[in-house]
């Protein structure tokens, strides 16, 4: 079994391994109860907060939902491409002086159309920013 801890500098870091997913449907529903919330168009982060910095990557739960995109390949389409900007984006948490690394978090993806990878990107990285109280420019 791979081992969830991964070095700052690691190559290892631009992976996206299943036990780095959100799959439990308890830590689910404790999340959307008691979890944190952060929103920046178009994504709603919800995250519990974690105060030791943890030496792993948090859980990720990605959601693109059906009320918004109808079609099955929209969806799949969208959840890849933020799937793949959080996998290139995540080493960010630990390359600055972060308070909070949290342990788990949940993607909602709000907007009703559908946007370009460089702008998911680009705004993934904004909400990552305002989880640590930091500006953020758009």
């Amino acid at each position: 079994m791979i081992s969830q801890e991964e070095p700052k500098g690691d190559a290892g870091a631009k992976k996206f391994p299943a036990e780095q997913r959100l799959k439990s449907k308890k830590v689910i529903e404790e999340l959307f109860k008691k979890g944190s919330s952060v929103y920046l168009y178009p994504f709603r982060l919800i995250y519990s907060k974690n105060q030791a910095a943890s030496p792993r990557y948090p859980q990720v739960l990605i959601s693109v939902p059906k009320r918004n995109f109808k079609k099955a390949v929209d969806r799949n389409r969208l959840r890849r491409q933020i799937k793949e900007s959080w996998r290139l984006n995540k080493s960010l948490i630990y390359s600055e002086e972060w308070k909070i690394v949290p342990e788990y978090c949940i993607f909602i993806y709000t907007s009703k159309e559908k946007m370009p990878f460089k702008t998911i990107e680009k705004k993934l990285i904004l909400i990552l920013r305002c989880l640590q109280g930091k500006p953020h420019e758009t």
